[in-house]
């Protein structure tokens, strides 16, 4: 297997994708807390900041995919996409972190779906 590779993987490739998931859980809520909480009347429309959330969403799922669509590249084309890491080398290691950072990405792919669900079901502070 070949060691000399074009891109290194590293930590902060396996934790940019929770990272994108963390700081949109994190604008989102701010986003709507902010909205809703000077709000005496709970059935006032909240459509700016829904229209803000969804732009937030669409830049964390498109940084999300990228990472995804790089480690699962970088998986296959390298040795062949296998699940056996048992290689104590430079490149097993590297596998390694490429086939943790495809699963970490699908998993914060979908909660980023999940953290932006509420806005698309609410249309308002209840």
């Amino acid at each position: 297997m070949n060691t000399d590779r074009q891109t290194r993987d590293n930590l902060w490739t396996l934790i940019t994708p929770p990272t994108v998931w963390a700081l949109h859980f994190l604008i989102s809520y701010v986003l709507a807390a902010y909205a809703c909480a000077p709000n005496v009347q709970v059935f006032e429309t909240i459509g700016g900041v829904r229209i803000a959330i969804a732009i937030v969403t669409l830049l964390a799922l498109v940084l999300i995919a990228i990472v995804f669509r790089r480690a699962l590249h970088e998986w296959r084309t390298e040795g062949g996409s296998g699940f056996h890491n048992d290689e104590d080398s430079g490149a097993g290691r590297e596998r390694f972190l490429e086939f943790s950072t495809v699963l970490l990405a699908a998993l914060s792919f979908v909660s980023v779906l999940f953290v932006a669900l509420p806005v698309l079901i609410n249309a308002d502070c209840r």
